[in-house]
C-alpha cells in the first residue's frame, strides 16, 4: 500500500530536510562575543624598532624583541622610569606584587622625542597610579 502525496507543495525528500531547510541551528556557545570595551581613560605609547611599552586602563604591556609581557593594575606594586646613558632612551620597570622585577627599553629616535615621552608619561600614570 504506498501512501497519497500531499494535497499540495512538494513531496517529500526521500532522505530527510534537505541541507539550508528547516529551523536555524542552535546559536554555539563558542560563537564570537563582541569585544569588551575597556573603561576610557588617557594612554601612553614608546615605541622604537625592537620594543614598545604601552600604559593604559589594562595596566602596562612590554614587547621586547617580540616578547610581550602585560601586567594588569591590581598585580603591579610599582612603575618606575628614567632616562637611560645618552639621554636617548626610556627605561621602565614594572614591579611586581611578589617582588619580581620586569624591565622595558625603547630607544627614542631624539633627545626632543624622550622629553615628549617623559611629558607623556607622568601624567598617565599619575592618572593610573596616583598613589605611587
Amino acid at each position: 500500500m504506498t501512501t497519497p502525496p500531499p494535497p499540495y507543495g512538494n513531496p517529500p525528500h526521500p532522505y530527510g530536510t534537505p541541507p539550508g531547510f528547516g529551523p536555524p541551528p542552535p546559536p554555539s556557545a563558542f560563537a564570537p562575543q563582541p569585544p569588551q570595551e575597556a573603561p576610557e581613560g588617557p594612554e601612553f605609547m614608546a615605541v622604537d624598532r625592537n620594543n614598545s611599552i604601552v600604559v593604559d586602563s589594562a595596566g602596562v604591556a612590554f614587547e621586547d624583541h617580540g616578547h610581550s609581557a602585560e601586567f594588569p593594575w591590581h598585580e603591579i606594586r610599582s612603575v618606575h622610569y628614567k632616562d637611560g646613558p645618552g639621554g636617548k632612551t626610556l627605561m621602565m620597570a614594572v614591579i611586581h606584587l611578589d617582588g619580581r622585577f620586569y624591565e622595558c627599553v625603547v630607544d627614542a629616535k631624539s633627545r626632543d622625542t624622550l622629553g615628549q615621552w617623559f611629558a607623556q608619561l607622568a601624567p598617565v600614570l599619575g592618572y593610573y597610579r596616583p598613589l605611587a
